[in-house]
């Protein structure tokens, strides 16, 4: 596995957070598609086929750290 790149990071992180493509997109001043082939780089480097399992092993290596995912109020409060 290779390291994310800083971008693919970034990237990955704001769809951990629940974010859309299109969203992500709007943030980064890219397209959509843009960001579909940034995703699709990073899941290549870590050897996920989807963006949930990017994400798990993105936690599981130290890509991405614990405290870069937000959960929102209503589904904390509900967990408690």
């Amino acid at each position: 596995m290779r390291p994310l790149t800083v971008r693919q990071r970034q990237v990955l992180a704001l769809a951990a957070n629940g974010n859309t493509n299109a969203q992500i997109a709007a943030w980064r001043g890219v397209t959509p598609h843009s960001v579909a082939e940034i995703l699709t780089a990073a899941y290549r480097r870590l050897g996920a086929h989807d963006r949930a399992q990017a994400v798990a092993i993105a936690l599981a290596v130290g890509e991405l750290g614990i405290h870069q995912i937000h959960i929102p109020d209503q589904q904390r409060e509900a967990a408690a």
